[in-house]
């Protein structure tokens, strides 16, 4: 994507954050980066080939990409725990990001105007409580210290 193209779609995604009023821009491309997070670093889902656009071709459509609000939101999680660790649900909450449901209020605007699909059995719903960002992001975080190197 060219940094015009980038450019672009951040100021669509800051329209839509400033006329909805409850999210931050970066909430939008956080949840969008998961989507990427889910599909090429988790393999959930099926990603479109890059440059197809699924206007292309009527007879043959890309690949699927879908993934279920259940699925999106474990990848959340994991990313925003990558991304944070212990500071994730805070740096959320700065976003205005409270809970799963938040994740599907996203996703619908998104879908809105036109920056996300849905398939015909998606509802708004399925994003609704999943995990709370406590437990999730703080309660269960577990920090790993190495041993020194003797090899030194």
């Amino acid at each position: 994507m060219t940094s015009t193209a980038m450019s672009e779609a951040l100021r669509r995604l800051a329209e839509i954050a400033t006329r909805d009023g409850r999210y931050s821009v970066d909430a939008y491309v956080f949840v969008q980066q998961s989507l990427a997070y889910a599909q090429f670093e988790l393999g959930m889902g099926r990603p479109r080939p890059f440059g197809v656009d699924e206007d292309d071709d009527f007879e043959n459509p890309p690949p699927e990409a879908h993934l279920t609000g259940q699925q999106l939101c474990e990848a959340i999680r994991l990313y925003a725990a990558e991304l944070y660790g212990l500071m994730a649900k805070v740096v959320l909450n700065s976003w205005g990001v409270k809970t799963t449901s938040d994740f599907g209020e996203i996703v619908y605007k998104l879908i809105e105007v036109g920056e996300m699909t849905k398939s015909e059995t998606d509802r708004r719903e399925d994003f609704d409580g999943h995990y709370d960002f406590t437990e999730a992001f703080q309660r269960d975080y577990k920090i790993s210290i190495l041993e020194p190197d003797d090899s030194e």
